[in-house]
């Protein structure tokens, strides 16, 4: 049991750390010992707060234009992709897209004269590092450079995960994980050499949460999807101080040709009942988050992963589970 002399110890210690009480008398702070302070006099009533907010007389939609950037999106041929880039393309946006598919949707093509902005696109393999180095410096070339990225290039397997075999897995490992990988390199590198920032947003997913989805069985999905949420914070924290911000996009059940492909009658009965607000996703349930990440209206959000699934991901409706 420590001793009186301990104890005596302690409080000399711990005193040496507390601040003299003052009292105000006129302008001048002095101390109760009746030390006067040396600090010299001041009035809050006139001290001027200086300006500091760059932001502060600029029009708040305004911060939300994405006109002179170029945005990389892989997997933007269609679906989410595709809905994502075109909302860059309505806010002023260049769009350079890299996707496995011969073309994109006819729609695309309408996109440079409708906003008189730049559209590319580059069938790319994003499993392959020659096929992604030789398409992205294509792209580059042609834009004149980049100003952020979404990876949005994504495939899945709903399988138990005892019939989910080898090479099918290293696929979607190789596309969901690594194709995010290394095209987040490429950009980083690109934006670090322009010293001009960026930002980059990763397509995660409710998956990548350890949510067990009801009906369906995503081992390989949901890890992989982890994967790229997992990437988010040190990438955060890593490219900071070179003024580029990195976050990702978890959505839950979103209408897409890769969701289509997966539906019976069962699951698209859950996928419209389970989420808390009654219904699957839409495309445009994710494009304002997405536009808003790439812009100036985010400029102080990076690490950060942003949950769009109708509350997914805090339950399941009670309504569907008392069906169930």
């Amino acid at each position: 049991m420590p001793c009186s002399c301990c104890y005596h110890k302690m409080s000399l210690f711990l005193k040496s750390f507390a601040r003299p009480v003052c009292s105000r008398a006129g302008s001048r702070y002095v101390r109760n010992s009746s030390v006067q302070s040396n600090v010299a006099s001041r009035t809050f009533a006139t001290t001027k707060i200086r300006q500091v907010d760059p932001y502060s007389d600029v029009k708040v939609t305004d911060r939300f234009s994405l006109k002179g950037k170029t945005i990389l999106v892989t997997g933007g041929a269609r679906g989410l992709g595709f809905a994502m880039s075109k909302a860059i393309a309505q806010l002023g946006g260049n769009i350079a897209i890299l996707d496995s598919l011969p073309e994109p949707v006819e729609e695309f093509h309408t996109l440079a004269d409708k906003h008189n902005i730049t559209a590319v696109y580059e069938q790319t393999d994003v499993t392959s590092q020659s096929s992604l180095e030789s398409a992205f410096a294509s792209v580059v070339k042609q834009t004149g450079g980049l100003n952020g990225c979404i990876t949005a290039a994504g495939i899945a397997l709903d399988a138990p995960f005892l019939e989910q075999p080898w090479d099918i897995c290293q696929k979607i490992l190789a596309v969901n994980v690594m194709g995010t990988f290394w095209t987040a390199k490429l950009v980083a590198q690109h934006l670090i050499e322009r010293k001009q920032g960026g930002s980059m947003v990763f397509i995660a997913s409710v998956a990548a949460q350890g949510l067990k989805v009801p009906l369906q069985t995503l081992a390989i999905y949901n890890m992989s999807k982890a994967g790229v949420k997992g990437l988010v914070g040190p990438l955060a924290v890593e490219l900071g101080e070179a003024g580029i911000r990195v976050n990702s996009i978890s959505p839950g059940v979103i209408a897409s040709p890769m969701t289509d492909g997966m539906i019976w009658p069962a699951l698209d009965d859950m996928f419209n009942n389970a989420a808390p607000m009654k219904r699957k996703g839409r495309p445009s349930d994710l494009t304002p988050t997405a536009t808003f990440l790439l812009s100036d209206a985010s400029e102080y959000t990076t690490g950060a992963d942003f949950l769009i699934t109708g509350g997914l991901h805090a339950g399941i409706s009670p309504s569907w589970l008392n069906k169930t």
